[in-house]
């Protein structure tokens, strides 16, 4: 995949608010580094990290009605929390605005804010990259996320499932059910299959 990553960016910061846009430049950066460290495709890394929030800085109601348009699947949770819907129609606009047609690519844009089982490496790097990102510094064990980024891609995903859990399950907000589904995915790499990490994020 060609792609122009300056061209791309002034378009971008057509749609974004300038903390939305300082956000995306240091998601984008941090992929690339981490695609770096992993072997990946670097500029993929960049076109996912520039594009995963390309939708956010939409009006909720207007997510809901671009999603009905485009035929995008809205679940329950969703229509509860519309800002979810950012991810899915990220990926719709990244294919349809700024002619991204890597499926991967298109997934990981999709996929970075719940996760799901079993991601590609370019998946679980924009995954962390928006988690890690130099601007975050509200996260809970950040310092110890960050660090285990560039040492193992698993592992992080999986405490930043769980991190992420027990801080919506404190009652800070909703958790789609792709979260727990992708935590219990990555705690069973890591623990007793017979014990799948219910107990610790109910």
């Amino acid at each position: 995949m060609s792609i122009n990553i300056i061209k791309m960016e002034k378009k971008l910061k057509k749609e974004l608010d300038e903390e939305r846009y300082q956000h995306t430049l240091g998601v984008m950066f941090t992929a690339a580094s981490l695609a770096m460290c992993y072997g990946a495709d670097i500029e993929r890394a960049q076109a996912a990290g520039l594009l995963h929030d390309c939708a956010k800085c939409i009006p909720n109601d207007k997510k809901i009605k671009m999603c009905e348009q485009y035929g995008i699947e809205i679940n329950k949770t969703e229509r509860r929390v519309p800002s979810l819907l950012h991810s899915k129609l990220g990926a719709y606009l990244a294919k349809s605005r700024y002619g991204i047609d890597d499926p991967e690519v298109l997934s990981a844009i999709q996929y970075h804010t719940t996760g799901k089982p079993n991601m590609t490496v370019l998946e679980k790097i924009i995954f962390i990259a928006d988690y890690i990102e130099p601007m975050r510094f509200k996260a809970k064990n950040l310092a110890a996320i960050r660090k285990m980024a560039f040492h193992d891609l698993n592992q992080t995903v999986c405490m930043i499932l769980e991190d992420t859990l027990h801080y919506l399950d404190e009652g800070q907000g909703e958790v789609d059910e792709m979260s727990r589904s992708a935590f219990r995915y990555y705690y069973n790499l890591f623990h007793d299959t017979e014990d799948d990490g219910s107990s610790l994020t109910r």
